[in-house]
């Protein structure tokens, strides 16, 4: 089984690539496929999927930290 691959797009979604279930907070399961987009900005009328309303109202370039070989 391949891992789950979770993208941060600047300035946008996060992008889910993979075998999932997204779930509500009551356990309600929203009906996805196997890559979809989620909002990250709480602009997307779609909630919790992206639908692109972030389009040059969201500014978030977000970089994990690099680790270097000693």
């Amino acid at each position: 089984m391949s891992k789950v691959q979770i993208k941060v797009n600047d300035n946008g979604s996060f992008r889910v690539t993979g075998d999932v279930e997204l779930i509500d907070a009551d356990g309600n399961v929203f009906e996805t496929k196997q890559t979809f987009s989620l909002c990250r900005c709480g602009l997307s009328t779609k909630m919790p999927f992206c639908d692109g309303n972030h389009k040059g109202k969201f500014d978030s370039c977000v970089r994990a930290k690099q680790v270097l070989d000693e």
